[in-house]
This record gives structure tokens, C-alpha cells and sequence, in this order.
């Protein structure tokens, strides 16, 4: 089982969540064992994503450098580069954020679709989890343990009589991700909307691009695309925390309430010890044990 990157270049535009203005992106090939690399072109500077490079996730992931040069809000489109498999890849931005399309990743997969993947020389690493590891704030958490096929078993509760408790547990593949993940939008509240409006801040946020709620009742005219669509979305966007590893991990994740926050710090958690983690890479002799998985 090969590295992979996208087959070809490809082109997008859309909206910056907190400015309102219009990004584009551009996603590109790159080599083997380079990873996933943001590059800002109007400042000229490049970040790897990376735990060590994340900066914030106050309300978003960001990721940055010593410089002060960042990039937010990049949780949508990891989670769709992760999802495809796709280990090397080189985006592109004039902005500070990343578009933040329809408040799911469903634009960035049509993207990816229309790219192609692409194997490269070079076998295909994965991370496996050894021993589980734990984080905590509160009655909050966010855990991962060892298993033989990636699963997200995701719990979120709000006082909120659209929400209230829901659960989903995502047994992981590629197909199952466009099918019952991808579609997932960000959800926010009112109250919250205008508030942050007032700090100048989500001004691109809009119903075209959020599941928009006051106290009784969903804004958008189309209503929910999941009847669960919030749990969804929060497995969208642990997909994308988690992929700040580098590399696919072979380990189950559960959460109740988790958040941008304690998944980063999950993952430097699991990189802090060697015994919670093998890196492991797919060649012919861990072909059959691993790959079945990231198939």
C-alpha cells in the first residue's frame, strides 16, 4: 500500500467564515513524505500541519507560525484530505482562513473527486494505537484506544430542545464518510451569531453556509440534511483535529462534549509517549494485518 497525493491541480473559491470576503484555494500534488503543507500565497510563507503548528482552537483550528502568520478554520478540509486517504498534498491560499463553503466538507470531497488520487513510491505509514489515552476537562473527554478498524463513537448534549443528547458511532471508510459524514454542517446559535458579528468576527457566516438555530427553532428554510446532523458534524471535525498527526491512525475514538481544544491536546498527548503509539509503515509484511482498514 503506496502514499498518495491528488492526481492533479485543481481550483476553488469561497467564503471566508470571519472576514465574508472571498478565498481561493488551490490544491496541489506533492512528493512522498512531505505531508500536508498550507501555503499562504499572499504573505509567501508555508506551514505544515502538524500539532506543533497549531496556535489556536479557541472556536476553529489554527495553525501557524512564530512569525504570526496562521491559517484558520482548516478542520473541514482535513477532514476530507484525511478521509481520502490522501497522505501528500500542497494547498494554497490568499487568505488567512480557509473557505469555508457550505459549513460541511461535501465542496472540498467534489474537489478532491475531480482532482483524483494518485500513488507515489513510497509506502504508506500509518500511526497505531497501543494504549489508550484519555483527556479530560470536566464531564467533558475525548479518548482514543487500540482496535483493528478506526471508529468515532461521538456523544454531544445541549440545552437546546432541536438537540438535546445525541450520539453517533461511525464505523470508518471512505464511502460511509461521503455518505453519512461529508454532507455534516457547522451549527451555531442567535445569540452567538451576534454577538460575534458585533466583534467583527463570523461575518461570512450566513445560512447558506451554517445550520442557524434560536431558542425553538432551525433558520435555514431546508431544515436539517441528518436528522443527528450536529453529532455528525462533530465527528467531521474530530476527523480533521486528529489528521494534524501526519499520518491515518488505527485506534477508536470516543468523545463526550469534546471540542477543537481537547482534540489538539489529545494529540500531543499520544505523541508525548512512545508506548501509546507504533508508527507502522504498509509494506508487504503488515499489508494483510493493516491495510483492510485504510482500504
Amino acid at each position: 500500500m503506496k502514499q498518495t497525493t491528488i492526481a492533479k491541480r485543481v481550483e476553488g473559491v469561497g467564503i471566508g467564515l470571519h472576514k465574508g470576503e472571498p478565498i481561493n484555494i488551490i490544491l496541489e500534488p506533492l512528493d512522498a513524505n512531505l505531508g500536508i503543507v498550507f501555503y499562504r500565497k499572499d504573505v509567501g510563507v508555508s506551514i505544515k500541519a502538524e500539532p506543533k503548528s497549531v496556535i489556536n482552537t479557541q472556536m476553529a483550528t489554527v495553525i501557524g507560525n512564530d512569525k504570526g502568520v496562521y491559517v484558520s478554520t482548516i478542520e473541514h478540509l482535513m477532514s476530507a484530505i484525511s478521509s481520502y486517504g490522501i497522505d501528500n498534498i500542497r494547498i494554497i491560499l490568499d487568505a488567512n482562513e480557509a473557505p469555508v463553503m457550505d459549513g460541511s466538507s461535501v465542496s472540498f470531497c467534489m474537489m478532491l473527486d475531480e482532482a483524483g488520487i494518485k500513488e507515489l513510491d513510497a509506502p504508506k505509514k500509518i500511526i497505531v494505537i497501543k494504549d489508550e489515552v484519555e483527556i479530560r476537562e470536566g464531564k467533558k473527554f475525548v479518548k482514543i484506544s487500540p482496535s483493528n478498524s478506526p471508529k468515532f463513537d461521538y456523544t454531544i448534549k445541549f440545552d437546546h430542545p432541536l438537540i438535546g443528547t445525541q450520539r453517533y458511532v461511525f464505523e470508518f471508510s471512505k464511502k460511509k464518510y461521503i455518505e453519512e459524514i461529508s454532507k455534516a454542517r457547522t451549527f451555531g446559535f442567535l445569540k452567538d451569531v451576534q454577538m460575534l458579528r458585533a466583534n467583527n468576527l463570523a461575518l461570512g457566516g450566513s445560512l447558506e453556509n451554517a445550520v442557524v438555530m434560536d431558542d425553538f427553532s432551525i433558520l435555514n428554510p431546508e431544515g436539517l440534511r441528518y436528522k443527528d446532523e450536529f453529532v455528525r458534524h462533530k465527528i467531521l471535525d474530530a476527523i480533521g483535529d486528529l489528521s494534524l498527526m501526519g499520518m491515518p491512525i488505527l485506534g477508536d475514538y470516543t468523545s463526550f462534549a469534546g471540542s477543537h481544544k481537547l482534540n489538539h491536546e489529545l494529540t500531543l498527548a499520544i505523541l508525548a509517549d512512545a508506548k501509546n503509539f507504533e508508527v507502522v509503515e504498509l509494506n508487504r509484511s503488515a499489508l494483510k494485518e493493516y491495510a483492510k482498514a485504510f482500504a
